[in-house]
């Protein structure tokens, strides 16, 4: 393999950098690969090629020959770089394997020196066949048949894309960037990838994060300005689907004060919206979870089938006893500046995920990073992401509302405060100047 090429920005020695992302959507990768842009940017010049995400993943034939002609486009500027880095979802760049695979075998083709950062692991072990039998067996066909579409588009899309970049690294550097310690061990030691580096998601440095909290107050949010001192906010944040398990959440406030109040950050993805989809269905679950707009007649139909009609009219009427209306709030998407500065505001942030097999998460490494108290469900992703930080994740079982209010209304286990993350943007850096093929000088130095 070729030596490493020195970087010293003080001598102007800065070497120009592709980033291959969907960029300017609003999305977690695109909010990363800004991140990671301002990290490189200190030492290099950065360009980052927008996966048009219109024309990428249509279906139209008409718009299907322009997305081949965008990825074109893209591939013929890659060589004038010294290093390339594609931040892949997989679903960024199409919605059929296939095409999936065809658009980024071009990329790869053209590029020079490049790592490949992956934000999904996709295996094809046998679990979900398993589940998809389980499902077929209480009569559940259509989610049987949809897990073993899964099964079979991720077999298609691991084995294809393993074995193109096996077959690429025997002829150019090719590195390769997955969040934590398990995937990297999963594509070197099943896949037979070489030059997998793993590094937890890193978003912002000390002075970034002392930007954002100096623009942080309880005016911020007009919304809750009427709010009395001695409330206490706990937010969860995300874009609004059910794998976010924000309805845990919801539950937990039952078991919390008057004053602890629920803020729900985020909106509908994007690619969630449907055609004249009166309210999202996820949307409409959390508002019945939080019992708004109930009365105690709907409540009693639709636990007992019937309501007696020889009860009192007013309180059959009434809104339920339970409504949450009033400490719950949808303060909608945000900036990634407001969405930082959110974080700060909150006594507690709380991300109640569902475990997806996610390899990753970007709300759990900007609220460490701005010194948030962070309580979290015990998936695999978080489990991996803590092993970074130990110590500063406190932990329910998943869908355990009672241990989740028990934690929200305790104190903080950790202070902080006083938090100092050995794994930041400056060991991010560092590990993406070596997957490009680049070594930083002695007074560069990032661990």
């Amino acid at each position: 393999m070729p030596e490493p090429v020195s970087v010293n920005a003080a001598s102007g020695t800065r070497p120009k950098i592709a980033i291959v992302s969907t960029f300017n959507e609003l999305c977690g990768i695109a909010g990363y690969t800004k991140a990671v842009r301002r990290q490189l940017s200190s030492v290099a010049d950065v360009t980052v090629f927008d996966l048009d995400q219109y024309l990428l993943r249509n279906t139209r034939r008409p718009v299907i020959k322009l997305a081949e002609k965008h990825i074109n486009e893209i591939a013929a500027k890659l060589p004038e770089f010294d290093a390339v880095n594609i931040q892949l979802e997989h679903g960024t760049f199409g919605k059929t394997p296939d095409r999936i695979l065809s658009r980024l075998s071009k990329i790869v083709k053209a590029s020079p020196r490049m790592c490949i950062t992956f934000h999904t692991i996709l295996d094809s072990d046998n679990s979900a066949l398993s589940d998809a039998w389980h499902q077929a067996l209480k009569g559940r066909i259509d989610r049987a048949l949809a897990l073993v579409g899964m099964n079979l588009r991720g077999r298609v899309l691991s084995f294809g894309v393993y074995r193109m970049l096996r077959k690429t690294q025997k002829k150019k550097d090719v590195a390769i960037i997955v969040h934590n310690k398990r995937d990297m061990r999963l594509l070197r030691d099943v896949y037979g990838l070489k030059g997998v580096e793993h590094h937890p998601l890193a978003y912002m440095d000390e002075l970034e994060v002392d930007r954002v909290k100096a623009t942080v107050s309880r005016t911020m949010f007009p919304t809750l300005a009427h709010l009395p001192e001695g409330t206490k906010f706990v937010g969860t944040f995300g874009f609004l689907s059910r794998y976010k398990g924000f309805e845990t959440a919801i539950r937990a406030m039952y078991g919390l004060p008057d004053n602890y109040h629920l803020l729900i950050f985020g909106g509908v993805h994007p690619q969630g919206i449907r055609k004249e989809e009166p309210i999202d269905k996820y949307v409409d679950s959390l508002i019945k979870a939080a019992r708004i707009d109930v009365t105690v007649a709907r409540s009693l139909k639709d636990t007992f089938g019937q309501v007696n009609s020889s009860g009192d009219p007013a309180s059959l009427i009434m809104n339920h006893p339970q409504n949450l209306n009033g400490r719950i709030h949808f303060m909608g998407a945000l900036s990634d500046d407001d969405f930082a500065a959110a974080m700060a505001y909150c006594d507690s942030v709380v991300l109640p995920y569902l475990e997806v097999g996610q390899s990753s998460s970007g709300p759990v490494a900007i609220a460490l990073e701005m010194k948030a108290r962070v309580i979290a469900s015990r998936t695999l992703a978080f489990m991996q992401y803590e092993m970074y930080h130990k110590g500063q994740i406190e932990f329910f079982d998943i869908g355990n509302f009672v241990h989740l209010a028990q934690l929200i209304g305790s104190d903080p286990a950790i202070d902080p405060d006083g938090r100092h993350l050995e794994y930041n943007v400056d060991t991010n850096r560092k590990v993406y100047l070596k997957a490009l093929g680049f070594e930083p000088q002695a007074h560069l130095r990032t661990a």
